[in-house]
């Protein structure tokens, strides 16, 4: 925004001589001028054009792709795609007809010049979002559709690409037009593009049915919630998937054998596209897939030829998510000791392909894990793994962890990993001891070691305990050698170490508790020196604030102690707006603070409601913090009871405010309604918490001079048929506690509200067992109690 008003406030004949100079440099013959002139009048027309300005910009590039020379007709076909690209495809509309005319005309088999329709091909894969009329209409969708397949058969490789392309889009915007052209052209064409021997075309060929998928994943989604709301689904399913399943699947097993191994794991390659597009498929058709993918997997995977093994153990993982269990459970139980054994293989794409299908095994299927014969040799295996090489050892991690979070549990006593939890915890902390994070190999290391700690029951506390006691003097450690970081590679290797040894160490609080007392003095001291050597590591200062909200919530009251020397370091973070992620935590430790404390927090409450109120002030924090601001009042007010009198009269001016701004705020995108709807949440999470606040010390007559602002504010949100589940719920809370607090007939008439019975019934409604019919019901019993007969 700033470079456009910059640009409009240069004089007129300036602007005028640089658009006039650029659109002369179309016609030069060199690329390395042309592209950049390209660039440059997209640029410029994303700025003028919304403003009215150069209006004639499209028209002088249509001209230009009617001209003799084949290099300015690319030129200016490359600049349409480029505005294309840049601009609201609202203000092009208007001029939908002739661009797409002129780029069809570029695109056509009768050009000559690949380059131009390579050129027409891309601006038109740029301007299809605004051509929407167009695909209304049947025979210019025809000759649309027919201009991009016999692209794909072009001799030029970039224009197959680029046409490929093309298809994939436009089966994402138009997939409800696409029933007539998959059965007379695309099923064929897409199936021979997959197997091209150009690996460029394969892969956009095969991302076209990972693209149908994808389409047809999300109808199935939506038709679902509409059976289960009682709408009626509009859309048609073609479920083109299914019905090229024949075709499809053959071409994909035989891709996923065309691994390369001198490949990097991170290179995109039509094995890794063909793994993608089974498993998009086993989720969109479900059953359907096993029967012809399980004979594939029979005959490889024991077949010399590593490709085939990797081949056939990647099928297998990829159909683990879309069929029911109950088709995969015993497959699974057959297949797991095959491949706990293939951990072991002599080649390492074997390898790493068999430790993921043991994690989505772990994560999918965890019930076809029979503990009493599986579980020695799968941990055995995945424990073997971690001191292997770093890619294998990033997946034999992620298994651990699916398989903790999956059968663990703090509440519990013990569970089938308990006899193997320290042995694991010693590998893992034995593979970190190195300073190398090939393949994010150390990272995942000490993510499991959190995961661990986090779902581990209570026979392995001790273990935790210690697990606690190593990792702070491995922190210690860092602080202390920070002063050898010379170079910025070094100090952000050393902060990622930081945030995860930080990240294990907030796990191992909330796990053990008021047990976490023994350390937690060395914790808070390591924290204060951490925090006072690492301004400018925001991540681990994030990570910092989170292992000390850790704490308050292990210590609860205990942590008072520590709240004087850390206090300077919250009060600094709360008032740094450009690092806004650590001033939303910071935000949230007040909350945390408040809880534990209680009236201990009265001491710090001025400088907190003064720091808060300036944020909400301020036009330089991020948005997405204050809703946490408002409903930090709440928490303030809970915790010191009364005493919140002192901050009634501005925290309900800020928050009438906020309440006019939300009932303003128009739903023009999901990105406004998601904010409005955290808004709204902040506002009436506060309002819960004045309310309960004052209630605790007989003060509730201090809201009474804004209850009708309140509800008059709710009647807005409860019209909105955009608000969320929990904005419902936290409503229906907030009338119970109004009804509560007021129950000798002060709010009689509000309370009688035909919208406040329609509210409660809505809640009512919700399923048995849910949070919000239990609060329904409350709110029902306090109304009914505040009316008198």
């Amino acid at each position: 925004i700033q470079y456009s008003q910059r640009w409009l406030q240069v004089d007129e004949a300036v602007r005028e001589q640089v658009k006039q100079s650029v659109l002369a440099t179309l016609a030069s013959q060199s690329r390395f001028a042309t592209t950049p002139a390209a660039q440059t009048i997209a640029a410029i027309t994303a700025i003028e054009l919304p403003q009215g300005q150069w209006p004639d910009i499209i028209s002088t590039l249509l001209q230009n792709v009617s001209a003799a020379s084949a290099s300015l007709r690319v030129a200016s076909l490359q600049t349409i795609g480029f505005i294309c690209e840049s601009i609201d495809p609202e203000i092009l509309t208007s001029q939908g007809n002739t661009i797409l005319t002129a780029v069809i005309q570029g695109a056509n088999s009768e050009e000559p010049s690949q380059d131009v329709r390579f050129a027409a091909i891309t601006a038109l894969y740029n301007s299809l979002e605004f051509v929407r009329a167009n695909f209304e209409n049947d025979g210019e969708r025809n000759v649309i559709m027919q201009t991009v397949c016999e692209a794909t058969q072009s001799p030029s490789t970039s224009v197959q690409v680029a046409a490929f392309e093309c298809l994939v889009r436009i089966m994402q915007l138009y997939y409800d037009k696409m029933g007539f052209y998959m059965e007379k052209a695309l099923y064929g064409l897409t199936v021979i593009g997959m197997k091209h021997e150009e690996e460029k075309i394969a892969l956009q060929a095969i991302e076209f049915w990972s693209t149908v998928c994808d389409e047809e994943i999300e109808l199935q989604i939506e038709e679902d919630d509409a059976r289960e709301f009682g709408r009626e689904f509009e859309r048609h399913n073609f479920r083109f998937a299914k019905t090229a399943l024949p075709q499809v699947l053959p071409t994909l097993l035989f891709l996923l054998t065309k691994q390369d191994e001198d490949a990097d794991e991170d290179e995109w390659n039509v094995s890794m596209a063909a793994a993608t597009c089974l498993s998009l498929l086993a989720q969109t058709i479900g059953n359907d897939i096993v029967a012809p993918v399980i004979p594939f997997v029979e005959q490889n995977i024991r077949n010399p030829d590593w490709h085939y093994r990797e081949a056939a153990v990647m099928s297998f993982g990829s159909i683990l998510e879309g069929p029911e269990s109950s088709v995969l459970n015993p497959l699974v139980s057959q297949a797991l000791p095959v491949l706990i054994e293939m951990v072991k293989d002599n080649e390492i794409q074997v390898k790493d392909s068999a430790a993921w299908t043991i994690g989505r095994v772990c994560d999918l299927l965890v019930e076809c894990i029979q503990m009493d014969v599986h579980l020695h040799n799968l941990v055995s295996a995945l424990v073997s793994g971690l001191e292997d090489n770093p890619r294998i050892v990033a997946n034999c991690c992620w298994a651990i962890m699916n398989l903790t979070e999956q059968i663990g549990g703090t509440d519990a006593e013990t569970y089938a990993l308990s006899p193997y939890f320290e042995g694991i915890i010693t590998t893992l902390m034995r593979i970190t001891e190195t300073n190398v994070n090939e393949n994010n190999s150390r990272t995942s290391a000490y993510e499991t070691m959190a995961t661990l700690a986090s779902s581990g029951p209570k026979d392995t506390y001790p273990v935790i305990a210690k697990l606690g006691v190593a990792i702070l003097d491995r922190l210690d450690s860092t602080i202390a050698n920070a002063n050898q970081t010379v170079n910025a590679d070094d100090r952000l290797v050393l902060g990622e170490l930081q945030s995860n040894l930080l990240n294990v160490l907030s796990n191992v609080a909330r796990t053990l508790g008021r047990q976490i007392s023994e350390i937690s003095d060395r914790i808070m001291t390591s924290v204060l020196r951490l925090l006072e050597s690492s301004s400018k590591q925001s991540v681990v200062a994030e990570d910092a604030f989170l292992l000390v909200g850790a704490l308050i919530t292990a210590l609860e009251g205990d942590f008072a102690r520590y709240l004087e020397s850390f206090s300077p370091f919250l009060y600094n973070a709360l008032q740094n707006h450009e690092e806004y992620q650590l001033c939303s935590i910071a935000v949230g430790l007040i909350g945390d603070i408040c809880r534990a404390l209680g009236q201990g927090a009265s001491p710090y409450c001025d400088q907190f409601m003064n720091i808060l109120l300036r944020n909400l002030e301020s036009d330089v924090l991020q948005r997405d913090v204050k809703p946490g601001i408002l409903s930090c009042f709440g928490d303030i007010a809970l915790a010191i009871g009364g005493r919140f009198e002192t901050y009634v009269e501005v925290s309900f001016n800020v928050l009438m405010a906020a309440c006019t701004l939300s009932a303003n705020t128009q739903a023009i995108d999901y990105d406004t309604i998601d904010y409005n709807n955290a808004l709204r949440l902040g506002i009436f999470e506060a309002f819960v918490g004045i309310t309960q606040g004052l209630k605790s010390d007989g003060k509730t007559q201090l809201v009474l001079p804004y209850i009708q602002d309140v509800f008059g504010f709710m009647r807005v949100v409860v019209g909105d048929q955009n608000r969320s589940e929990e904005v419902t719920k936290t409503m229906i809370a907030l009338i119970g506690d109004l009804a509560s607090s007021f129950s000798n007939g002060e709010l009689r008439e509000p309370l009688q509200y035909e919208w406040i019975q329609t509210l409660i019934k809505e809640g009512r409604a919700s399923p048995r067992g849910s949070y919000i019919r239990d609060i329904a019901r409350w709110a029902r019993d306090m109304v009914k109690q505040a009316i008198p007969a």
